[in-house]
């Protein structure tokens, strides 16, 4: 039997298993000749609202202007300095510096990839204005001891959930745990939209009521701009589409985790690290990101048997060219060293099946 294609993430077959719907929603908004807001980003905000326990949401164009926004809405400016992880996709670093203040970097765990709440409090300064986790791959980061430090140092916190949509940390879904939560809707992520977009959402009204303000160009009334803000509206075709992927949502992240669960026996007993599930939450596995030694070596004799694969992230933030001089030059981190220099995530998506799992994870063992 031939294995069919492998993917790295498979968004047309699983465009193809909802099209009626998908196209009956584009259809919907062209006829309604609402391109920019209207009912269509009402109702999805409402509906993700609802999906997440939180009281407000709003949608912005893309999971970086999230993150901005929300940094925005919190006041960080030059001066500020914003605590985070070095391990993750440069839109976290990148809106700190685009808004004037500094990166100050925290090692993470490299068996959960996440940020190490215990190392947190020796980085603040009366600077400090907001501490962004990162709940990398789709599993939340260990926030109980984060929230009780931030709460009695009086520091807001900004959930970078941009990878972690449906995960929980001990029954809550993550997003409403912090003061403001950013999501990306980029087409590769478990809630994927058909372009750029992303959502703000929060539990405090007057937080939720500046955040819509700075997305439409800082107004609440048309031409009166209340606050500095931004042009980054979701737009109606987007957000049409994400209702109807909403709806499967809680099905794909059960295909996701079963998936995890096969390469997790297809690996036992081998030199492969497998992600490791905190017992504190649900792991959306957005990404299934193992641990190997010689890992580039081994990628390379993945690529020679057209075996999709990324490193995700190869480069630790506080080492890219163009942060490297952004803030304070970290300490040493050896949990970050380890996972730049070990990570391989493996093709992850709601369409793999056991034979082609099967191939994938005989070509990293032959490799090794």
């Amino acid at each position: 039997m031939n294995t069919p294609p492998i993917h790295m993430v498979d968004v047309v077959g699983q465009y193809k298993k909802i099209k009626p719907e998908i196209d009956a929603a584009i259809q919907r908004v062209m006829e309604s000749g609402q391109y920019i807001l209207g009912k269509e980003v009402t109702a999805f905000e409402q509906e993700m609202a609802a999906y997440l326990s939180v009281r407000h949401a709003v949608g912005c164009a893309s999971g970086t202007d999230a993150l901005q926004i929300a940094l925005m809405a919190l006041g960080v400016g030059p001066g500020d300095e914003v605590v985070t992880t070095p391990f993750t996709f440069a839109a976290t670093t990148e809106v700190i510096v685009l808004l004037g203040a500094r990166p100050v970097y925290v090692d993470i765990d490299p068996r959960t990839f996440n940020i190490r709440p215990d190392q947190i409090e020796a980085v603040l300064t009366p600077h400090t204005k907001a501490i962004i986790p990162v709940h990398l791959y789709g599993q939340a980061a260990d926030m109980d001891p984060l929230m009780a430090l931030a709460k009695r140092r009086g520091i807001p916190v900004v959930e970078d959930m941009c990878q972690a949509v449906g995960a929980d940390y001990k029954g809550v879904k993550v997003g409403g745990i912090g003061s403001i939560g950013c999501i990306s809707f980029f087409p590769s992520k478990n809630l994927g939209a058909f372009g750029d977009a992303g959502m703000v959402v929060t539990n405090d009204p007057a937080l939720a009521e500046k955040l819509r303000m700075i997305a439409a160009h800082g107004s609440r009334v048309r031409y009166t701009h209340e606050v500095l803000g931004v042009n980054s509206r979701l737009d109606a075709l987007q957000a049409a589409m994400l209702r109807v992927k909403l709806r499967s949502l809680e099905e794909w992240i059960g295909a996701r985790r079963q998936a995890a669960a096969t390469y997790d026996r297809l690996f036992a007993g081998t030199g492969v690290t497998v992600p490791l599930v905190a017992s504190t939450g649900r792991h959306v596995f957005h990404q299934y990101t193992i641990r190997v030694k010689h890992r580039d070596s081994i990628a390379a004799r993945l690529a020679e048997r057209k075996i999709p694969h990324a490193i995700y992230y190869p480069i630790p933030l506080h080492l890219q060219p163009a942060y490297r001089t952004a803030g304070p030059q970290p300490g040493p981190l050896p949990g970050t060293d380890i996972a730049a220099a070990e990570v391989l995530s493996l093709p992850m998506h709601t369409e793999l099946d056991i034979q082609q799992q099967t191939v994938i994870a005989n070509a990293v063992l032959e490799a090794l």
